[in-house]
């Protein structure tokens, strides 16, 4: 989450007429995150003094406006199956989003349900076991999900952002980065596994994306990425988000299996899937570096967002290459 398209009072009111749900009583940006523009909603409720709280999203880059149908009614199906997901909120004629003009040229919106919780710096070993069968019970709600979307983050997104950024561009982010693309990014090409279980998933879990009490997990939040790709890949892609601390530097061992022990509780790992788990957390970790470092070179100075170092999932990507670390994913 991040804001780029900076709106007044009266602009925000006016975004929100359409859908009926009371006066405008503050619109806080949220600075985390790089492809959106969001904002924390609150509007008059029923009585005297009460607010309810929305989050409204505008959508920005990297996020196709027809994919929004997918994204948006993935949220109302997971909700219906009991997932800890935020429902979308329609506006009057029952529309999932509505587009808009604003500064910055014709933009899309959509506006989703506030869910309690808070999203963890620091998560422990129960919160992490949670997590990995919330996901799991994602996966498995999400099965008779019609839809489907390409993952449009996959392996030639990665090629075409290393590409973009070009060697010199990686090197001015560090020394080593555009290195470690060349060295890794042709493997993984040649390494990706096929045959593996494909589903829904949500390809962004990190923990920015999980509202929890306690060990609790409340909410599972921005599906902006979510597509049909290989489950286990989603496993990966959680586990390089929660299992290092932030730079990537320090590896939680305790993290790690109680992730890996909550997914199994709900879903059990084909024996194929529990095998290509470092080849895919290489794909996930390059997967991020490649985004991160395309984002660090072209984020516009004026956009209220945090720039996230690329280097933090090269450091990951590097772990999970070193055979030393195979057993990572042991049963």
């Amino acid at each position: 989450m991040a804001v780029y398209t900076h709106l007044g009072a009266e602009d925000m009111a006016a975004l929100l007429a359409p859908y009926g749900l009371g006066d405008l009583v503050s619109a806080k940006g949220i600075a985390e995150g790089v492809s959106n523009s969001n904002w924390l909603i609150e509007t008059a409720g029923d009585h005297p003094g009460e607010t309810v709280r929305f989050i409204l999203t505008m959508y920005e880059f990297r996020i196709e406006i027809e994919d929004l149908p997918y994204f948006l009614g993935l949220l109302d199906h997971l909700a219906a199956r009991g997932c800890p997901v935020p429902r979308s909120i329609h506006d009057r004629e029952g529309a999932l989003y509505r587009e808009v003009d604003t500064p910055r040229g014709r933009k899309a919106l959509a506006l989703i349900e506030f869910l309690p919780g808070v999203s963890l710096g620091e998560p422990t070993a129960a919160q992490a076991r949670a997590v990995g069968a919330a996901l799991a019970g994602l996966h498995g709600a999400a099965a008779d999900y019609a839809p489907t979307r390409a993952n449009a983050m996959g392996l030639a997104e990665w090629q075409r952002l290393a590409q973009a950024c070009g060697e010199e561009g990686l090197t001015s982010i560090d020394p080593a980065l555009g290195t470690l693309v060349a060295q890794h990014l042709p493997r993984l090409a040649r390494e990706w596994p096929e045959g593996l279980p494909t589903g829904v998933i949500h390809a962004d879990l990190f923990p920015d994306n999980v509202l929890m009490q306690g060990d609790t997990v409340t909410g599972l939040i921005d599906f902006y990425f979510a597509c049909n790709d290989i489950i286990a890949y989603d496993l990966a892609v959680t586990h390089a988000a929660w299992c290092f601390d932030a730079s990537g530097q320090t590896f939680r061992p305790d993290l790690s299996k109680a992730l890996l022990e909550g997914y199994e509780a709900v879903r059990p790992l084909a024996a194929a899937e529990r095998a290509a788990l470092p080849v895919l957390a290489q794909g996930a970790a390059m997967r991020f570096a490649m985004s991160r470092a395309f984002d660090w070179l072209n984020t516009p100075a004026d956009a209220l967002v945090t720039r996230k170092d690329p280097m933090a999932f090269a450091r990951r990507l590097e772990f999970y290459a070193d055979p030393a670390n195979a057993g990572v994913f042991a049963a």
